[in-house]
């Protein structure tokens, strides 16, 4: 690389090139030689040891991210390795890890109360490398990212020539009916035309799973149902609507539930009973 251009070659998900315009190296090596540009203090490309982190990371070699971490913080490249690990999460991790939120306060501690290439930030890179290196990898996320902007250029090539596509997105047509009947509430321009109000909402809209509602919000679910002024909801609707969905099959939904199939008073005020009484009285 010549004098001058410090800048690093990477490609982004749709294979575009992107580039890095870096500062300038400053100081001298572990061997005492003034630093090349891009060079760090054990003399390696930071380049090198940038990708050494993230596939340290990928492959859960706790002790080699730890190093890498190491080497670019203390070698002047703390924004460079920040920047990486802040990449990595999701890049390189499965969702819904918590380690992000440990990575930023990580950096937060490096960068704004102490100093990145000091001892204290030093350690900071060291723990959030190693916390990146600890969680589970995955890379899901780039994994659909690019799937599914393969999936729309096919359907876009196949419209054009008149015919289906070889492949397609995983949730087919939306229409009323269909196997994703349960979006078209009363919030949607098609469920309001059709005249689904909270009673459908209640029983197919708002069911959640596979784990099912908690006790608790079971209960209350279905207390706020039973005190409805304005629907009477059968017992089959109260279980409906509390159901988990089916893990191997979560849009489908249980039989038609009537809403001729009524309690009398009495029976609902049986049903209703101690607002404040047993938790299971009122659980799924």
């Amino acid at each position: 690389m010549a004098d001058g251009d410090d800048r690093q070659a990477t490609f982004g998900s749709d294979g575009s090139l992107e580039t890095d315009t870096t500062p300038d190296a400053t100081g001298d090596n572990d061997f005492g030689e003034p630093k090349e540009p891009n060079e760090t203090d054990g003399g390696y490309s930071r380049y090198a040891v940038s990708s050494l982190l993230q596939k340290a990371v990928r492959r859960s070699d706790e002790e080699v991210a730890a190093w890498a971490a190491w080497e670019l913080a203390r070698s002047g490249y703390a924004w460079n390795l920040w920047d990486r690990l802040t990449l990595y999460v999701v890049e390189d991790l499965r969702a819904g890890s918590d380690v992000a939120l440990a990575i930023e306060r990580y950096e937060e501690l490096a960068t704004e109360r102490w100093e990145p290439a000091e001892w204290k930030g030093r350690l900071c890179a060291i723990h959030a490398a190693l916390a990146a290196a600890r969680a589970q990898s995955s890379r899901e996320a780039p994994n659909a990212d690019e799937y599914f902007r393969t999936v729309a250029d096919v359907r876009a090539e196949a419209r054009e020539r008149g015919e289906e596509p070889a492949h397609d997105f995983p949730v087919g047509d939306f229409e009323p009916g269909g196997e994703f009947d349960a979006i078209f509430d009363g919030h949607t321009g098609e469920g309001s035309k059709l005249g689904r109000d909270t009673r459908f909402f209640k029983t197919r809209g708002a069911r959640v799973g596979p784990e099912g509602e908690g006790e608790h919000s079971a209960r209350w679910q279905r207390l706020a149902m039973l005190l409805d002024d304005e629907n009477d909801y059968s017992a089959a609707e109260l279980d409906r609507a509390v159901e988990p969905v089916d893990p191997d099959d979560p849009w489908r939904e249980p039989e038609t539930v009537g809403a001729d199939a009524e309690e009398d008073e009495s029976d609902r005020d049986d049903e209703i009973g101690d607002p404040h009484g047993s938790l299971s009285d009122f659980s799924s």
